[in-house]
């Protein structure tokens, strides 16, 4: 993740969007709702953690391919059922904290959960799945998942490698603890049981290209 940089900004909240960039960086205090009127209408989005905002780097083509795979293959098996699947731009809110966050992908098969009427920021997630890349991994795997794990519902939560075939299952326990797994073969498949689908990593990885150390 990175500090967050300037972005056009065409609101009318009371100072530009540069402006509003170059004071957080001297001191991040944005309120929420700040947040929020600058994040619906900026070009680029960005994160809230605690009063500072970060910029979303570009992705890269195998970021995207792998995130439109997955995003595709869950919600083909969950098409007739009451579940829905976003990808890339629906925040998700950190109960009891000031953070709103961007999954690569979220699945919700209960009633979904909004915090407002704008229907951009969930509460109520499912599943989850980032997608790595050397300058987010260590904080998807840390801090990142240190919240997303403070969602009661959040039962899934998948890391998925873009430079090799790996992708690192967590499934919530009865007891709160977390069952992790790990799959790196081309024919594995990984079972989803909180919403009911498998995961062909065949399918996750098409027309990505993997180095040859992947196979």
């Amino acid at each position: 993740i990175a500090p967050f940089r300037p972005m056009t900004y065409n609101g009318g909240i009371g100072r530009s969007f540069t402006e509003a960039a170059m004071s957080s960086a001297r001191s991040p205090a944005y309120t929420p709702q700040e947040y929020l009127a600058l994040d619906r209408v900026a070009d680029e989005k960005s994160e809230y953690w605690d009063g500072a905002l970060y910029a979303m780097t570009g992705a890269s083509r195998a970021h995207n391919l792998i995130a439109v795979n997955l995003a595709t293959a869950l919600n083909t098996q969950l098409r007739a059922r009451p579940c829905e699947v976003y990808a890339a731009d629906m925040r998700v809110r950190i109960p009891r904290t000031y953070r709103y966050l961007y999954p690569d992908v979220v699945v919700v098969c209960d009633e979904p959960q909004f915090e407002d009427d704008q229907h951009d920021i969930l509460i109520n997630p499912t599943l989850l799945v980032e997608v790595l890349s050397p300058s987010t991994e260590a904080y998807d795997r840390g801090k990142k998942f240190d919240s997303y794990r403070r969602i009661p519902g959040l039962v899934t939560y998948l890391l998925v490698a873009q430079d090799e075939r790996r992708i690192h299952l967590y499934i919530r326990q009865p007891d709160n603890q977390w069952l992790f797994a790990a799959f790196t073969e081309a024919e594995d498949v990984i079972d989803l049981p909180a919403i009911g689908c498998a995961l062909p990593l065949a399918d996750v990885y098409s027309k990505v290209s993997l180095p040859p150390s992947a196979d």
